[in-house]
């Protein structure tokens, strides 16, 4: 057997050469930047996403006014998990009042708004019990197949012991 025909030494020796470039990129200082973990900061810096309180419009504005260094597309990332998360959607349905970064009231919830949270909630409730219900209808599919084979087998046997 030839190994030096199989493509592994080729890779091997490729990828020393083009390790050193590629190190410092691959091994930043800092963990990186997730949606969850800017979450979290946003979280610990600004009372209304620890309350989970209703945002105001705009609210990105503001974060990137604050936090001018912020990726964009990773706050809006960060942004729609938090809004889109149930608790917040909960909030969203009874309240009356949006909030700035700094706690202050701000702007109404529109009644759009208000509707909008409610149905989006209804529908991941109407998901959710879909679900359930298929697992507990595959559940049984499953019993009642297992029940078959069990019977099928304790006939074989007693049918098979007389012949």
């Amino acid at each position: 057997m030839n190994t030096s025909l199989t493509p592994e030494p080729a890779a091997v020796v490729a990828t020393p050469a083009a390790t050193p470039a590629a190190t410092p990129e691959a091994a930043p200082a800092a963990p990186a930047l997730t949606a969850r973990t800017l979450l979290k900061q946003l979280q610990q810096q600004f009372p209304p996403f620890r309350d989970c309180l209703p945002l105001s419009i705009g609210i990105d504005k503001q974060i990137l006014a604050q936090l001018p260094g912020i990726d964009k597309k990773l706050m809006r990332t960060a942004l729609g998990i938090h809004t889109g998360s149930q608790r917040y959607l909960r909030v969203m349905e009874k309240a009356t009042v949006r909030y700035d970064l700094d706690g202050t009231a701000g702007a109404e919830v529109t009644d759009v708004h208000r509707k909008h949270a409610k149905e989006v909630l209804k529908e991941r409730l109407k998901k959710e019990a879909d679900r359930k219900k298929a697992e507990r209808e595959a559940a049984a599919a499953e019993e009642a197949a297992r029940v078959r084979q069990d019977k099928l087998a304790q006939l074989t046997a007693k049918f098979s012991k007389k012949g």
